[in-house]
């Protein structure tokens, strides 16, 4: 027995080292990251291109803070997906006070796929620009500056500039939850990217250029996912050279979140079920990550149960303390660098759900079908 108690105390560490690596080798990338990179100064045609389906209230509030951007040349072209309520009235009326604002719609149902895919490769191949900027109807910049300050992104070997979308801030334990849960994600997929190693991105605020698209021959390779037309798209196409990030304050987009906790959680298998189709390394960086975590409080949980001896259970709650204090502290950076306030401090707590959570989740999201996007 006193064996298998020493073999718990090594388990134990391990995951303790693990988690260590990955927040001071990877996630402080971003933490304590100088800044985005400037990349070009001039500022290139843009297409705005997202997809409506029955976002008729949506579009009426948030689509007019897209068309005023500060940005000497764009256009926003919104695919308007089988709509039966005023989605095109309001189209139509927002188009005689803003000329840039292009509509294509369908009316007739020719996608054949699950997902948003089809309506948005329509949207991308009828743009009238290289650069492309990608964004939902449930969005809004956060400021006048997100069309230029996502541009700047771009040098001349970018090909993918990859965002951040926030949701919007609210009172309650639900959009706490949400809130961190996008902070914890996107510190993920940032500071692989400033790694070398771009894995994912968010449709809610995603640039890349529309030659790209060509090459890769759109979504093809992933058109049986419903999901996955921003993340499995970047997991495909991106690569150290081609891709750079941008999170600085202005570039940001701002989502409406959701209300109930089984809307959130749908929506979270959703995104998850894309998850098995990333790159074997990807996966591995990833599964690691996620494992170690669950197997930290899992064995710190059964050395706090077992009698262990005083030493042990020292050492045992001293390392702890240390992947908590990590813990904060580099969350809280990289909430500093997204804007997210607090978001950090609560991290201890916060993790908690998300230990007992996640697994469950990522259990589902490879046993589910997939879902429509709408």
């Amino acid at each position: 027995m006193e064996f298998l108690k020493l073999i718990l105390v090594a388990l134990f560490l391990l995951t303790v080292l693990t988690q260590l690596f990955y927040y001071w080798g990877v996630f402080s990338r971003l933490a304590f990251s100088s800044g985005s990179p400037a990349g070009t100064k001039e500022f290139p045609s843009v297409s705005v291109v997202l997809c409506a389906r029955n976002e008729a209230e949506n579009l009426r509030a948030l689509l007019p803070q897209l068309l005023k951007q500060d940005y000497p040349d764009f256009e926003v072209l919104v695919v308007n997906d089988l709509s039966d309520d005023d989605t095109r009235e309001v189209l139509e009326a927002l188009q005689k006070t803003y000329s840039h604002l292009r509509v294509f719609t369908l009316s007739q149902h020719l996608n054949f796929f699950k997902g948003k895919k089809f309506p948005l490769s329509l949207g991308i191949k009828s743009a009238k620009n290289e650069h492309l900027l990608l964004t939902d109807a449930d969005c809004y910049p956060k400021s006048s500056q997100w069309i230029r300050r996502m541009m700047q992104g771009y040098d001349s070997n970018t090909e993918i500039v990859i965002g951040y979308g926030a949701y919007e801030k609210r009172k309650g334990l639900l959009n706490t939850l949400i809130r961190y849960e996008t902070l914890k994600t996107a510190m993920q997929y940032f500071s692989y990217a400033l790694m070398g190693m771009p894995y994912m991105g968010t449709g809610r605020n995603l640039s890349y250029k529309k030659s790209l698209f060509y090459r890769m021959k759109g979504f093809v390779s992933h058109y049986n996912v419903a999901s996955g037309d921003d993340d499995l798209f970047v997991n495909t196409a991106a690569d150290k050279s081609n891709t750079r990030v941008v999170y600085s304050k202005e570039s940001h987009t701002l989502s409406q979140p959701e209300t109930s906790f089984s809307s959130w959680f749908r929506q979270k298998g959703r995104h998850l079920t894309t998850g098995k189709r990333y790159k074997k390394h990807d996966k591995w960086w990833l599964g690691i990550y996620a494992l170690s975590k669950t197997a930290l409080y899992v064995f710190f949980a059964l050395l706090l149960a077992l009698p262990v001896p005083q030493p042990w259970l020292f050492i045992a709650l001293g390392a702890m303390g240390v992947v908590i204090i990590t813990q904060m502290v580099v969350t809280q950076k990289a909430a500093q660098q997204l804007d997210e306030k607090k978001l950090g401090l609560a991290s201890p707590l916060l993790e908690l759900f998300f230990v007992f959570f996640e697994p469950l989740w990522a259990i589902r999201s490879f046993m589910s079908r997939n879902n429509q996007w709408k």
